[in-house]
């Protein structure tokens, strides 16, 4: 067996230093004496990362393309539901491993073979982060006619150094605007229920049209299948006995809540004024409830951007740390993640400075791109944790080059590669429709034929994985790793 990896730290007996508080850890592995929170704090992470204006505008989309607002809400609602339920899976993954996500992938593709995911990954933290700059910049101009370009770079500078603070002061800062949008959208929903300005025409079952609903169930489901590559990073610092269970069930109804109550303010928002744009609609659409809430609701809906700036920061920097390991070996330090966050902030900020008029719309296909590399990945991933290898990792041979994970595993690969080809006639990209999403109008139904695909193919190669010797040399690779696991 190969000697231990300089990326792995063994357990300690102690916390390591924090000097200001700051997080001290990056790709490297949680030990048991470290682990510390409570399960319920996944809710507010995930509801805060949910409950902003780019959520909002998921829930227009329905109403844009001609579906009246009942059929909507209900694809939204149900949109969530099922793309959360395999983000929450992976969040069941956090405690059980001490690992960020994006690390787990070696076992499924290999040393050298996750780097095919991990680029994709860092391509979407930086891309995202760059779409809610310019986000955030358009809307603090249109408010206070706040430069685009002070914005952007404030934005990115007060998302670095939050991340830098890292996984504690995450948690901290989600509980409390969770707490601030929970009132803010309880005061919204009861004063529109209250008013009730809408038409009977858009409560009407009888009007319903097969494409907006897909268009707008798929997207949400896609929308809240994307935070699949962030969460076990906030969740790898919880002790390994809080249950998968409660692990899945906090994460889930967090991002499912905070999803779907958040896209539902875009549907409504839209379903009383069609013809408005993101912003001009919430103004509006808060106004109804009461005059001047309409403002109140669009900058509380701003601040939540700054948690997701803080999110993709903080797992841009632990993907690229991830790249560089696979190419050249390194000890994870503070000072490594800091040079990390500060070019995952160049990168986003570059993207934001270099938007033009037509630079939202491109970039939402592009990243609607992303979203294909991702599904794939998904299944491959839940599909080896949970019904082949059953949690039985080696967290030592994972950074091992030379392990028992190869250096490019075949099986995870062809698995990936078939998996989002056969979605591509289904998908929908811009102006680009596949053949089959041209029959069903438009609607793109890739996601559900790219999970089942790649998670059945995976299946079948991994009947010849001899599973038994592994374990024994997975018991072997990590014994005395971690004396209070």
């Amino acid at each position: 067996m190969a000697a231990n990896p300089p990326t792995l730290t063994e357990s300690q007996s102690h916390q390591p230093r924090r000097p200001l508080g700051i997080e001290s850890r990056s790709i490297d592995y949680v030990p048991i004496a470290e682990r510390h929170g409570k399960v319920w704090h996944l809710f507010p992470v995930w509801f805060a990362g949910d409950a902003h204006l780019a959520t909002i505008a998921t829930g227009i989309i329905g109403v844009t393309l001609g579906g009246n607002l009942v059929w909507t809400a209900i694809a939204v609602v149900l949109g969530n539901a099922f793309g959360t339920f395999f983000m929450a899976f992976h969040s069941t993954q956090g405690p059980q491993l001490g690992l960020p996500q994006m690390v787990q992938s070696r076992p499924q593709f290999g040393f050298m073979g996750a780097l095919l995911v991990w680029v994709v990954a860092l391509v979407t933290y930086v891309g995202y982060t760059g779409f809610n700059q310019i986000l955030v910049g358009s809307t603090m101009k249109h408010l206070v006619n706040l430069p685009a370009p002070v914005s952007y770079i404030g934005y990115a500078v007060i998302g670095v150094v939050l991340a830098v603070v890292g996984y504690d002061f995450i948690h901290k800062a989600s509980r409390w605007l969770t707490y601030l949008m929970v009132v803010l959208l309880v005061v919204f929903t009861i004063g529109l229920a209250v008013v009730h300005p809408f038409s009977a025409e858009q409560f009407d079952l009888g009007q319903f049209a097969l494409a907006p609903f897909l268009v707008q169930f798929f997207t949400a489901a896609v929308y809240q299948l994307s935070w699949s590559i962030y969460v076990s990073d906030y969740s790898r610092y919880l002790p390994r006995d809080v249950g998968v269970r409660a692990s899945f069930w906090w994460t889930y109804l967090g991002a499912g809540v905070g999803g779907a109550w958040m896209m539902l303010v875009g549907t409504a928002a839209a379903g009383l004024f069609p013809k408005a744009d993101t912003v001009n609609a919430v103004l509006s659409a808060g106004d109804e409830v009461f005059p001047g809430f309409g403002l109140t609701l669009l900058l509380g809906s701003v601040l939540p951007l700054i948690t997701i700036g803080t999110l993709n920061f903080y797992g841009g920097s632990l993907t690229l740390l991830s790249c560089v390991d696979s190419v050249k070996r390194f000890r994870p330090t503070t000072a490594k993640r800091v040079y990390a966050l500060v070019v995952v902030g160049v990168l986003s900020t570059a993207i934001a400075f270099s938007s033009n008029d037509t630079f939202l719309e491109d970039f939402e296909h592009f990243l609607a791109v992303l979203g294909y590399l991702f599904t794939p990945w998904t299944a491959i991933n839940l599909v080896d944790f949970y019904v082949v290898r059953r949690g039985h990792y080696s967290i030592r041979e994972i950074f091992n080059p030379r392990g028992i994970y190869g250096r490019w595993s075949w099986r995870g690969l062809v698995a990936y590669g078939v998996g989002f080809a056969v979605m591509m006639p289904f998908a929908v990209v811009g102006d680009l429709e596949g053949p089959v999403a041209r029959m069903l109008g438009g609607a793109d139904i890739s996601m559900p034929i790219g999970l089942l695909v790649a998670a059945g193919l995976y299946l079948v190669l991994c009947r010849s994985l001899d599973l038994t010797a592994e374990r024994e040399r997975v018991a072997i690779a990590d014994a005395g790793l971690d004396p209070d696991a």
